[in-house]
């Protein structure tokens, strides 16, 4: 690796890890801010109305709620640093506990939905861009961008319910619920993957489609190489920049849609303790959910950008 190579790949991460800072800094100031905006009393609602001043005024200021705002952030940005994101208004444990046994199962059936998604996704969309060139099979390109935008439009909590009314409780084909081993796993990963699924299929057959059409590609049509070669050693390669671009905000939208679909098929994940979070107003829980779902998302958003770099070095060094 020559030394301007070095630096350039320094400057990189050193940019990109500035920024995932900054970019901490403010989600968790948008999170503090979120959270004490909400009007109401949190330590009454979780509490009850029936509870006693004296608990509710204790309870207030077990969990700090009686200093002033500012010291509120700054203990709160000081808890954090420290692994400390308070105790949940309900139940009474530390909310990094709860979000710790509600963390596995969430990331089980993301990341599943993720490679569902992306080992289909990707030859699906070629091959649709390789049969459908030069405006041959019109009707099958109709016929896919059609279904692929219909399925793309659907809700992931529509699709979920659909899901369950027709292969759980008409066919009697799959369970419901978690805790039925691994067929409990086919109907919730389904309502996460479909719908990306589709609109990822799109995307790549586009991609596909420009990539055919550039000089190089013709070249090597020219050269009569066997289609092996041709769409997997040149054509594939100058797809993985957007196909990666495209599969870290999948990812990171696969997380988000955890929260409505782990409710239809009762999954004990983060978006079940999400959805019964919030109503209880227990702020310390919603903070720390609301927490790694935005960190998710900001790793994902890095590593992707280094995955990108790694294809394609010379942006790397560009930016160097």
């Amino acid at each position: 690796m020559s030394s301007t190579t070095a630096t350039g790949w320094i400057t990189f991460l050193t940019r990109r890890l500035v920024r995932l800072a900054i970019s901490v800094v403010v989600l968790l100031t948008a999170v503090f801010a979120m959270i004490h905006m909400v009007p109401g009393d949190p330590v009454r609602t979780a509490l009850g109305q029936t509870a006693s001043e004296s608990l509710i005024e204790s309870r207030r200021r077990s969990l700090g709620l009686d200093q002033p705002l500012w010291q509120q952030y700054l203990d709160f940005m000081s808890g954090v640093v420290q692994g400390d994101l308070g105790i949940s208004m309900v139940s009474g444990l530390p909310a990094v506990d709860v979000v710790g046994q509600r963390l596995a199962p969430t990331l089980e059936l993301a990341v599943y939905a993720f490679l569902f998604v992306i080992v289909l996704a990707l030859p699906v969309g070629m091959l649709a861009a390789v049969l459908t060139l030069h405006g041959r099979r019109p009707r099958m390109e109709l016929g896919f961008t059609g279904m692929t935008g219909a399925l793309g439009a659907i809700p992931d909590f529509l699709l979920a319910v659909a899901l369950v009314s027709v292969f759980a409780v008409s066919l009697d084909w799959l369970p419901v619920a978690s805790g039925a081993g691994g067929a409990s796993y086919v109907l919730p990963v389904l309502a996460l993957s479909i719908g990306p699924l589709a609109v990822l299929s799109r995307l790549i057959r586009v991609e596909t489609l420009r990539v055919l059409g550039e000089d190089y590609m013709r070249t090597a049509r020219s050269k009569r190489l066997p289609s092996r070669l041709l769409y997997i050693r040149h054509a594939l390669p100058n797809l993985l920049t957007s196909t990666l671009t495209w599969s870290g905000l999948l990812l990171g939208g696969l997380l988000s849609g955890t929260v409505l679909v782990e409710n239809v098929f009762a999954w004990p994940g983060l978006g079940t303790e999400l959805a019964r979070a919030v109503p209880a107003k227990d702020y310390p829980i919603v903070q720390a959910l609301a927490l790694v779902f935005g960190a998710a998302v900001l790793l994902i958003n890095l590593v992707v950008d280094i995955l990108i770099a790694v294809v394609n070095p010379r942006s790397a060094i560009r930016e160097g």
